[in-house]
């Protein structure tokens, strides 16, 4: 196991393969949203967690401009899908937050994460509680609100690269 510490952000905490964060500002939670989309790889999958306005949309729309996105990117919230092809690799975002468990198996989310009739790209789930099976690699992100910000708990499931993203969010200035 590695053991990471934060300079940029004070209060981060590493426990076996989960990385706690320190976000006192939407500043932090934006650095971290860029850096992850600069280093995430094809079939990366983000399960976002949190209440609501603790910056879950946020972190993927700083992950778009990572990835070279210019669109503006809203919170799929009505739309349930964004779907951004014009980055370094594609960004499918959903936000399941108005839907039931069956609803949400209804529309075969598994077509993004498995590139069956999409090119494969990033996935971001925001209320990925709604999914009724959750795929067996994933990064799951939990945002919580915090006296001064917000914290993200970074979890990884799976084949996840997990040294691969601690050694990144490091030369980011994210870790030293």
């Amino acid at each position: 196991m590695h053991i990471y510490s934060l300079s940029a952000i004070p209060n981060t905490m590493v426990h076996n393969n989960t990385l706690t964060l320190s976000l006192p500002d939407l500043n932090h939670v934006q650095a971290l949203g860029r850096c992850l989309g600069k280093i995430l790889v094809p079939g990366s999958i983000l399960m976002l967690e949190g209440d609501l306005g603790s910056g879950k949309t946020t972190l993927v729309q700083s992950m778009g401009a990572g990835l070279g996105i210019t669109d503006v990117m809203a919170s799929p919230t009505f739309a349930l899908i964004h779907e951004y092809p014009e980055g370094r690799i594609p960004l499918y975002h959903f936000d399941l937050y108005r839907l039931d468990p069956p609803e949400v198996n209804a529309l075969h989310l598994e077509t993004y994460w498995e590139g069956m009739e999409v090119n494969l790209g990033i996935v971001a789930v925001e209320w990925p509680d709604r999914l009724l099976d959750w795929p067996e690699n994933h990064l799951h992100c939990h945002l919580t609100y915090v006296d001064e910000g917000r914290e993200i708990t970074l979890t990884p499931y799976g084949q996840i690269d997990w040294d691969f993203i601690c050694k990144h969010l490091q030369l980011f200035g994210l870790l030293h």
